[in-house]
């Protein structure tokens, strides 16, 4: 089988990350507060123009490549299933916002790169995509795709299985094809359990 894997909400805990640093910027920068918890970017949580989002993604983008911590457990269940014949197809739109020079894009990638290899992450290719994941699951023939962005939860889910792993901002994905997780362990079962589902 092959597996689609996302970074961001799935490898990491970007919803944490997030609610976290945005609570120390937006209050020493702006005076602000979180407003919504369950908002997907830092400008949603904040209840502040786009701008700022930007603003803090300049400021914090690339500590966060290079520190945030994965996931309990990733490593190691990506190992098992890995190690039972599945291919693991890491698929990430990482940087499509900031990497616009074809340098930093370079260089955005081999950060990316790096945090897999220190975090013990293993993977058989890396994808690097726009936001949009769907038609990458139809070229690369996924089996199913781990993700936690709402657009891609609902789009893909039409056509093949997508565990979703949950966040607040995501609460609102169910249906046909939609198997919601909440921890590594939890989608390892879901996997190995996926014909029943």
């Amino acid at each position: 089988m092959k597996i689609g894997i996302d970074i961001d909400g799935v490898l990491i805990d970007i919803e944490k990350w997030q609610l976290d640093y945005g609570s120390k910027f937006y209050f020493e920068k702006y005076g602000k507060a979180i407003v919504n918890y369950k908002g997907y970017e830092t400008n949603e949580i904040f209840d502040v123009p786009q701008k700022y989002d930007d603003e803090f993604w300049t400021k914090y983008y690339i500590e966060y490549s290079k520190t945030a911590n994965p996931r309990m457990f990733a490593s190691e269940v990506i190992k098992k299933l890995k190690a039972e014949g599945n291919e693991i197809y890491i698929i990430t739109a990482r940087g499509d916002f900031l990497s616009k020079e074809p340098i930093l894009y370079e260089e955005n990638k081999k950060m990316i790169i790096e945090w897999l290899r220190q975090n013990d992450i293993i993977y058989d290719k890396i994808i690097f995509s726009e936001e949009d994941k769907f038609n990458i699951c139809l070229e690369e023939k996924i089996d199913v795709m781990i993700d936690d962005k709402v657009e891609n939860i609902n789009k893909i889910s039409k056509v093949i299985p997508v565990i979703c792993f949950h966040a607040g901002y995501n609460e609102i994905c169910q249906g046909k094809n939609i198997i919601r997780a909440f921890s590594w362990y939890d989608i390892y079962y879901k996997i190995r359990n996926l014909e029943v589902l």
